[in-house]
């Protein structure tokens, strides 16, 4: 990659709970040192990192990247999507994953260690990177996703996780153990995937552009960031706790295809509609509904190119 573009670091003060703002100063000094033009901008609310790109102008070898977790990550995407980009080619972006929840760049292969991150960005390749777009819900005129839309069990458990006030591996298992105590009914679901229509009693469904989500579940583990495609993994109803807790274990390992009621596909466009009950739904983590009857989501090929190992 060109060394002349300037890296922009839209960091998250509050993301890895304060522990992006302290690593601030070791981010400024390895740039500083690399003799890169380099600026760091501190977010103050959410959504402010979206302003903060949209209000940028971004050449052909700028670097815009995101020092946060997956929240940090969506918002400078949904900027990069939306800001002044004279060249017309895709911008590139980078990753400091310190957030508490760093599901997305775990699947590129970037190290949550900030000095080789920050290496990364200064030296690492550029190789070509899908987004989703979704629509409905709460997200009327559309929202890119980067690494995916969770639709019931997974957005339930999100919920939960939240309410611990923690983003880890061990709030979503909490989570995910107080739904299937509950073990709600599961809205009936009609779901278009480019040629094909399925309709099921849906517990999970998740349509993602990486592979991880909620700290150590792989909804997607075939998942590739460039070939052109989201992955979707749609789980039938279970008559049993017991089976649908089989299940949730193999999402750890990513091998939940070897389970019956389980159907894993890629495709480029999707819609969801819900035909009795309503379906709860985030993005990246953000809410999208939480009782939605229609959800739209379509890949973006090559919309940026990000810079990896």
């Amino acid at each position: 990659m060109s060394q002349n573009g300037i890296i922009r670091v839209i960091l998250n003060p509050a993301a890895g709970k304060g522990k992006a703002r302290k690593q601030q100063p070791i981010i400024e000094k390895l740039l500083r040192e690399s003799g890169r033009d380099f600026q760091v901008f501190s977010t103050q609310s959410a959504g402010h990192a979206i302003e903060i790109v949209r209000s940028l102008t971004i050449s052909d070898n700028d670097v815009t990247a995101a020092a946060g977790g997956d929240g940090t990550c969506n918002e400078v995407i949904n900027g990069l999507m939306t800001c002044a980009n004279p060249s017309g080619k895709p911008p590139v972006f980078g990753i400091i994953p310190i957030g508490r929840g760093n599901d997305f760049s775990a699947t590129p292969g970037i190290p949550e260690d900030v000095t080789k991150a920050v290496q990364i960005l200064i030296n690492g390749a550029v190789k070509p990177l899908d987004l989703g777009f979704v629509k409905g819900g709460f997200f009327s005129d559309g929202r890119y996703f980067i690494n995916g839309v969770g639709i019931g069990f997974d957005t339930k458990v999100g919920f939960e996780a939240a309410k611990l006030g923690i983003k880890s591996g061990i709030a979503y298992t909490i989570g995910a153990l107080i739904n299937l105590v509950r073990f709600e009914k599961s809205p009936v679901i009609k779901i278009n995937y480019d040629e094909t229509e399925v309709t099921l009693p849906a517990v999970l469904v998740s349509i993602v552009n990486g592979r991880r989500m909620g700290g150590s579940f792989y909804m997607g583990p075939n998942a590739v960031l460039d070939d052109g495609l989201l992955d979707i993994c749609y789980v039938r109803h279970q008559d049993k706790r017991s089976k649908l807790l089989n299940i949730f274990s193999h999402y750890k390992k990513g091998t939940q295809s070897e389970c019956e009621g389980v159907n894993m596909s890629t495709a480029v466009n999707f819609r969801l509609k819900a035909i009795e009950g309503g379906m709860a739904a985030h993005c990246d983590g953000e809410t999208i509904c939480y009782d939605g009857t229609d959800l739209e989501m379509k890949c973006v090929p090559a919309a940026l190119r990000l810079i990896g190992p």
